[in-house]
C-alpha cells in the first residue's frame, strides 16, 4: 500500500482519494490564510499591538510579547502546514489559535467593543470585527477541525494505531 510522507494511503478506494484531496486542500488553505495573515503584523508590529490591546482581554505586559511572537508564529505554522512539516504539533497548535481568536471577537462583540480585527491589516480600521468576521474564523476552524479529526482520529484508526498503543 502506497503512503504520502503523512502516512496517508494513495492507493486506497475512491472515499481515501477523496479524503486524501481534502486533507490537502485544508492544510494549503489554513496554510495560506496563515502566511497572508502573519505579513502585515510582522511588518507592522506597533500596529498590530495597538489591534491587541483594543481587544482588552491581554495584561499590558502582554501586549508587545505577544504582537511580536503571535505573527511569526503564523507565518511559522502556515509554511508547515503547506510543507507538511510537523503536522500534527501544526494542527494542534493552527487548532488552539483559530478557537482563541474566534472566542476573542465573540467575547468583544457580546460586550459590544468595537476593535479592529487585526486578522490580517494591522492597520487602523482596516477590517472591524463583526459577525462575518465570526463566520469567516468558523469556517477556518471546520477546515482546521477537520484536519485535527483527520490526523488524531480517523488516520489511527485506519492505520490501527490505536491498536499498537493499548496492547
Amino acid at each position: 500500500m502506497r503512503k504520502t510522507k503523512d502516512g496517508l494511503n494513495i492507493a486506497g478506494n475512491r472515499a481515501d482519494k477523496v479524503i486524501l484531496i481534502i486533507h490537502y486542500i485544508s492544510r494549503w488553505i489554513l496554510g495560506i490564510v496563515f502566511i497572508y495573515a502573519s505579513y502585515d503584523k510582522i511588518l507592522y508590529p506597533e500596529q498590530f499591538a495597538s489591534a491587541v490591546y483594543n481587544y482588552q482581554i491581554l495584561a499590558d505586559i502582554l501586549i508587545n510579547i505577544t504582537a511580536i511572537v503571535l505573527p511569526w508564529l503564523e507565518l511559522i505554522l502556515g509554511i508547515f502546514l503547506i510543507f507538511g512539516v510537523f503536522v500534527p504539533g501544526t494542527v494542534i497548535l493552527i487548532n488552539f489559535l483559530l478557537v482563541i481568536f474566534t472566542t476573542a471577537l465573540v467575547f468583544n462583540l457580546y460586550r459590544g467593543i468595537d476593535v479592529n480585527c487585526g486578522c490580517f491589516s494591522a492597520a487602523p480600521g482596516a477590517t472591524p470585527a463583526d459577525i462575518w468576521t465570526v463566520a469567516r474564523d468558523i469556517s477556518l476552524m471546520l477546515f482546521s477541525f477537520y484536519l485535527f479529526f483527520y490526523t488524531f482520529i480517523k488516520r489511527n484508526d485506519i492505520q490501527g494505531s490505536f491498536k499498537k498503543i493499548y496492547s
